[in-house]
């Protein structure tokens, strides 16, 4: 058991191709869609510009030149650490994303440590050696990783907003506010987790360990908390960085439903004007807290994993 720091560091030369590959399929996409940049610039189609204001524009910008040549110059602007100006806010990019990163980053840190607790708590109370628990655990997992988010979005909303009033439909500032966002997000990765950890958690009931453990008197219960948790954790850990990104991403259709100011919000009205600098930025951000976030599970899963030689990975 230890920090496997070779995994780490190819995890961290993956991510700087992560980050390279983004920032080409952002560039490639947002310029494949119909429309004039220059436009975007100047406000969008409805901003009636003139042929001079829009000749300027191009070559202030640079939208002139070969595709090519603008695809090198992004790049070696954003090597350089510098995001832009925002085409629609006129803003520096980054000030953007750094007033609507703390919301999108909250929103994902708590539905990823709910649907942790979902998931193991899930699998505490339904993991058994026999027995019909775990067909009903296995099931319940299935139908909650397959769940929609929008859709699961929309039925909270009613339960909980419309028919019981208990919470906030529309997200706010306080705890209440954040509880159906977190949950949408939360719900469906609990069940993917769960389902990821269970055959760890089942096997690690028949090993020669627990076996050991009861003939010691080892009750059930001490036995999953004291043991078999720690091997199920293993690839639900492994999991988190993708769990992390796949949180992001769906921030885009959550914070759009319950209107909650963020990246993924911003991100959809960015596209929709075909704001570059704004959708690269946010992309780039986004692909390096996934980067980041699997650094850390692949230290996490180090030291939590019992199998010996782990380090050496």
């Amino acid at each position: 058991m230890g920090v496997p720091w070779r995994a780490v560091l190819w995890r961290a030369v993956g991510g700087l191709i992560v980050l390279w590959a983004a920032a080409t399929a952002t560039f490639f996409a947002i310029r494949a869609v119909p429309g004039d940049p220059a436009q975007a610039v100047l406000g969008g189609p409805g901003s009636q510009a003139g042929p001079e204001a829009l000749a300027q524009v191009r070559a202030e910008y640079g939208f002139d030149q070969p595709l090519w040549m603008q695809y090198l110059r992004t790049l070696g602007r954003l090597a350089s650490g510098e995001l832009g100006t925002s085409y629609s806010l006129h803003r520096p990019v980054a000030a953007v994303i750094g007033e609507q990163l703390g919301g999108t980053l909250l929103l994902a840190v708590l539905a990823l440590l709910v649907a942790w607790v979902l998931a193991l708590a899930w699998l505490l109370a339904t993991t058994r050696t026999r027995g019909p628990w775990n067909t009903l655990g296995s099931g319940v997992e299935l139908v909650a990783a397959a769940l929609p988010e929008f859709w699961l979005a929309a039925v909270l909303i009613v339960v909980f907003s419309s028919t019981l009033h208990w919470l906030p439909g529309l997200s706010d500032n306080t705890a209440g506010g954040l509880a159906l966002p977190v949950l949408a997000l939360a719900i469906p990765l609990a069940g993917f987790l769960a389902q990821t950890m269970r055959g760890s958690m089942m096997d690690s009931l028949t090993a020669p360990y627990s076996l050991s453990a009861r003939a010691r008197g080892e009750r059930s219960t001490g036995l999953r908390l004291r043991h078999s948790i720690r091997h199920a954790a293993a690839p639900g850990i492994a999991l988190s960085g993708w769990a992390f990104g796949y949180l992001i991403g769906g921030s885009v259709v959550i914070e759009t439903i319950f209107a909650r100011p963020g990246l993924g919000r911003t991100l959809y009205n960015a596209v929709t004007i075909r704001d570059v600098p704004l959708v690269t930025g946010i992309v780039l951000v986004s692909a390096a807290a996934y980067v980041l976030v699997t650094v850390l599970a692949e230290i996490v899963g180090g030291l939590v994993d019992p199998r010996p030689g782990r380090a050496a990975a």
